[in-house]
């Protein structure tokens, strides 16, 4: 290698250096004023206190109250439909907007292509607690508005990333049917589709997996599943119920992804 091709080294001038310093003066000045902000509440009696405070609540929490189990079965089959049917809802809803976003599919780019962008949008900025409070100071506690709650917030979730999918296919299979006359719900049907379906159903499987998560604790809330037993075992500082009860979604989620896992290495 010539000496031509190594790295010079050359040294910065003073008000490069100047400028450097100062800017690494002003991002500290930012963290301490963000820390004075963050902290400005806080009793740090309590802070030092929380490890002794951790420590005899877990102690409180072993061992798990395995005698409750029994009471849990409901609440969590409640939960699982909380996942599958809210997944299942925003799949048939969110599957057209995809092709709505999506610019090699939409019908107009101009109008219908940001009206169902915003749409995406709209659903993924909302959390599923926050859909599931509004829902369910609308349609009262239940299952029902945990899986409407669900649904709502992975429609932008599917959406996004099929319509980036359907964007990303091959043309030259479209131009080709396309080129023996086909109609386009045929050029849907034999060109796009069949390049989607792998993505489709990874990111069905992922979602649902996402799903089994969220629906565990919208019964804090309540929206239904097992939340609902975690919130009253809370409120009553029932210890060892909690721990089962945390136990019992450790090993769902754990089973969900297990599942998932293997779903998506089958199809993908």
């Amino acid at each position: 290698m010539s000496d031509a091709a190594l790295p010079q080294w050359r040294r910065r001038t003073t008000r490069a250096e100047l400028g450097r310093w100062f800017g690494w003066l002003a991002l500290v000045a930012l963290f301490v004023f963000c820390w004075e902000i963050m902290t400005q509440d806080t009793i740090w009696a309590f802070v030092t206190d929380a490890p002794t405070q951790g420590a005899d609540i877990v102690g409180r929490m072993l061992p798990p109250r395995w005698s409750y189990l029994n009471a849990l079965w409901g609440p969590l089959w409640d939960t699982l439909n909380i996942a599958t049917l809210g997944t299942l809802a925003a799949i048939v809803l969110g599957v057209p907007v995809a092709f709505l976003a999506a610019r090699n599919t939409t019908p107009s780019v101009t109008f219908i292509r940001p009206l169902a962008l915003l749409l995406i949008v709209a659903s993924r900025s909302i959390n599923a607690i926050i859909w599931a409070l509004l829902l369910v100071s609308i349609l009262g506690p239940g299952v029902l508005a945990g899986i409407i709650a669900i649904a709502l917030r992975s429609i932008g979730f599917v959406a996004k990333l099929l319509y980036e999918a359907i964007e990303e296919i091959d043309h030259s299979q479209v131009e080709a049917v396309l080129a023996t006359g086909a109609s386009p719900a045929q050029v849907m049907d034999y060109a796009i589709v069949p390049q989607i379906l792998p993505a489709f159903a990874g990111i069905s499987v992922f979602r649902w997996d996402i799903n089994i998560r969220e629906s565990t604790v919208l019964g804090l809330v309540g929206a239904g599943g097992i939340g609902l037993q975690l919130e009253a075992s809370l409120n009553v500082l029932a210890w060892p119920q909690v721990s089962l009860i945390l136990v019992v979604i450790l090993a769902t989620v754990v089973v969900s992804e297990w599942v998932s896992a293997r779903v998506r290495h089958a199809v993908i």
